[in-house]
Order: structure tokens, then C-alpha cells, then sequence
């Protein structure tokens, strides 16, 4: 069955004006426009715009009315719930640090508040819910930032010897400060007790020394000598986040971090454990569905260090970048490590290749068809599309969306644009 949705853009003041209007092809609403959520999430349910034809008026309530209908027999009978959340997201500013539990620390987490009585809606609330919330996003602007994991140590070094460079170039070098943040690097845990201290200790205004430490680097940041380094980027990514968020510990944290350009078609994928921030971009974001969210600043909202450093991975990484597979002419299938979702593009129209490197060459997009294990939601980007499965097809508008249940065991695709589909891994 193919179900029409849609939903209204929500306004978080770091959404863009105009991003999500332009990707669905409407006036823009004038206000910010930053995340526009289809699933059946009950923060923001994907409306059904045939309500009549299906008997319900959004997603959340047609599953919970009949979940064998709606997400197959197997989904149904494993607790009745859509296990992923596709979004388009537009950035204009920074999203809070933040990261995500792995599902034991999920349930054990739910069920400790649970137990202690702490409301479900509370300001200190950690766990809403039992599941853990693994992320993937792919850029849809031409170029999409982020913050992403840890960087390698020596690259901390780096950074801390251009800051260093630039204390001395300054008219009243202050040395101590970068002392006291590199005596905390050189702990035996240098990132955790790094970040521990500067979320304990610079979070009460200006009397703490790493309040200090935060206004110093701010204002070397600034320097000719920071901005012509090769850490030139996180040190601009510094002077925006203290732009929007002055005196905030993540400022600081943010050069521990690895520093992300993606351009169009690349993407991230955010494990556990994994500390994060979106910057500036529109892109296809797709996760587990959960609201399990432990922030490590650049928000007013509530910050639990105790249970953040529980949480985090404090290994550095390289930029977790998450390659696609490509599976035949013009589609591509992001396959993150868990069974929650994959995420398919598809050009729809993609011209085909013309060397025999495999079984699928000399096809095109329309002659690969999508196998789905459960429900899928399809997104149009760029032009008007035809879903085709087992049971009939449906046409799609440009930058309008489709709900396929599962009975139609795979869907191909024809027409002007590009199809972004969400469905349960394999």
C-alpha cells in the first residue's frame, strides 16, 4: 500500500528560512524551518493526507489502530513501532554538543528514572524512552559542517601549539591559561578529565579558571595567527559557536573534536557514544526513533556531566564517514551497523554506465528495485517521481513523501528526481 504523508517543518530558532521551503518547492514560511519529521514519532507524527482512505489521521495513530497493516506482521509482533525517524534537516546555526546511548545504557537509564519517579517531561529528564538513537546524515547542500568525534591527539597538539603561537604573537601573552588546559591533556584520561573539567568548572559564569581558559582561546581563535593555520576552520567554528553561545564550555571542546565538511552525497554516521553537532547544511537525516539525547553544551538545556561521560566514546576517531554502496546505475544504499534503517538514494532517469564492471551495467535506476523487510518512506527531492510495487504504483511530487508498507515487497523507481527511501535494515 502506498499512503501519502506529509508534516509542518518544526520551527527550532537554528532552523533555516529557506532551505526546506526550496527543497519541497513551497514559499517559504518566513520563520526558521529546521527539521521536517516523517514517521511516526509522537513529538511530530507524518500527517496522512488521505485520512479517509486509510481510516486515520497520522502515522502513530494508524499504527497503534492496526500495526500488522501498517508495518508487516514481524514489526508488529516486536513491540509495534516504527524503529526509524527520517527527517530533512536545515541548519543556519549550531546544534547543542551532544551524544546518544547505546540501547543498554538506554534501558538502564529509562528504567533507573522510572524508578526514582523523575517525570517523563522534566528539565532533568536524561531517558524518555528505552531505545537508543544511532544517526545518519547525508548532505544535500552543496556543503554541510559538523562537529564528529574526537580527534586524533596529535592533531589536539597541533591545535594547542597554534594557540600557544598565537599567545606569544599577542601584545599581552597570557601563557598560564594554555597551561592549565594542557596540564588536563596530559592526564592519564586527557579527553574525559579535559572535558569533565571544563563542563564542571566552567559553567558558573567567570569566577572558574576554566572560564578563563574559554576566554583566552576565544580570542586567540581570532587571531591572524589561528585563522592562517592548517586548524584554520575549528578556529572560525570557535568564533561562531562563541558568537551564539559566549562563555560556553563546548567552545573549548569543540578543537577536541574532529572539524567536518561534507560536500553533497557524503554523509555521517553517529554511533554511540559518539559527541556531535551540526553546524550549517541542509541534509537527509535518518535515525533510530528515540529521544535519547545527553547534551554537552552550546544549549541552554539541561547538562548531565556525570551521565554524558557515561555515555561517551572518548576514542579518537577519523570523521566517521560513512561510504555508500552503490547497487546499480544511479542508486546508492547507506548501510550504517545497525537494523534499525538503511537509507537509499536513487537518481531517478540516471544515465547508465557504459563499462561492464558488474552484473548491473548498462541499467538504470528504474530497473533496480528496492527490497523492503518492512515499511519504507519515500521522499522526493528535485522533481516529480513514480513508485511502482507489488501491489500498483503512486506518484510522488517534488518534495512531497509516500508511506509503502510492506506487503509490497519492493519498490523501483521512474521520473525527473531524486527518491530518498527509508526502511528497516536487513
Amino acid at each position: 500500500m502506498f499512503v501519502s504523508i506529509g508534516n509542518t517543518p518544526r520551527d527550532y530558532a537554528w532552523g533555516s528560512t529557506s532551505a526546506i521551503a526550496e527543497f519541497r518547492g513551497v514559499p517559504s514560511s518566513g520563520g526558521p524551518e529546521a527539521e521536517l519529521w516523517l514517521g511516526a514519532h509522537a513529538g511530530s507524527p507524518a500527517r496522512i493526507r488521505d485520512a479517509v482512505a486509510v481510516g486515520h489521521a497520522d502515522l502513530a495513530e494508524w499504527i497503534a489502530a492496526d500495526p500488522e497493516a501498517a508495518l508487516g506482521a514481524e514489526l508488529a509482533a516486536r513491540g509495534a513501532r516504527l524503529p526509524f525517524l527520517l527527517k530533512v534537516l536545515a541548519a543556519a546555526e549550531p546544534l547543542s554538543l551532544q551524544a546518544h546511548p547505546t540501547p543498554e545504557q538506554a534501558r538502564a537509564g529509562f528504567a533507573r528514572e522510572e524508578a526514582e519517579g523523575v517525570e517523563i517531561t522534566a528539565f532533568d529528564r536524561n531517558y524518555k524512552d528505552e531505545f537508543h538513537k544511532p544517526e545518519l546524515i547525508v548532505a544535500v547542500s552543496d556543503t554541510f559542517d559538523a562537529l564528529s568525534g574526537f580527534r586524533p591527539l596529535e592533531e589536539i597538539a597541533g591545535v594547542l601549539q597554534v594557540l600557544r603561537e598565537a599567545d606569544a604573537a599577542d601584545t599581552e601573552p597570557q601563557p598560564a591559561a594554555l597551561d592549565l588546559l594542557a596540564g588536563h591533556l596530559a592526564s592519564a584520561q586527557p579527553l574525559r578529565d579535559t572535558v569533565e573539567w571544563l563542563l564542571l568548572d566552567g559553567r558558573g559564569g567567570d569566577t572558574g579558571e576554566a572560564s578563563w581558559v574559554i576566554e583566552r582561546v576565544t580570542a586567540l581563535a581570532a587571531s591572524a595567527t589561528a585563522l592562517d593555520s592548517a586548524y584554520a576552520l575549528s578556529f572560525e567554528t570557535v568564533g561562531a559557536l562563541a558568537e551564539a553561545y559566549p562563555g560556553d564550555p563546548g567552545i573549548v571542546i569543540s578543537l577536541l573534536l574532529n572539524r567536518v565538511r561534507l560536500v553533497r552525497g557524503e554523509s555521517l554516521y553517529l554511533a554511540a557514544g559518539n559527541i556531535h553537532a551540526y553546524l550549517e547544511g541542509l541534509g537527509i537525516e535518518l535515525m533510530a526513533a528515540s529521544d535519547n539525547v545527553l547534551r554537552g553544551g552550546l544549549t541552554p538545556k539541561h547538562i548531565d556531566v556525570a551521565e554524558l561521560l557515561d555515555v561517551l566514546d572518548f576514542t579518537p576517531i577519523a570523521p566517521p564517514v560513512l561510504a555508500p554502496e552503490r547497487v546499480g546505475d544511479g542508486v546508492e544504499v547507506f548501510r550504517p551497523e545497525v537494523p534499525d534503517f538503511v537509507l537509499y538514494r536513487v537518481e531517478a532517469g540516471a544515465a547508465p554506465t557504459t563499462d561492464a564492471a558488474g552484473p548491473d551495467a548498462g541499467s538504470d535506476a528504474a530497473g533496480v528495485p528496492i527490497p523492503l523487510d518492512g515499511p519504507a518512506i519515500v521522499v522526493a527531492e528535485g522533481g516529480d517521481l513514480v513508485v511502482a510495487g507489488a501491489s500498483g504504483a503512486a506518484s510522488v511530487a517534488r518534495g512531497e513523501s509516500l508511506y509503502v508498507t510492506p506487503d509490497e515487497q519492493s519498490i523501483s523507481v521512474t521520473g525527473t528526481g531524486i527518491a530518498w527511501i527509508a526502511t528497516t535494515g536487513r
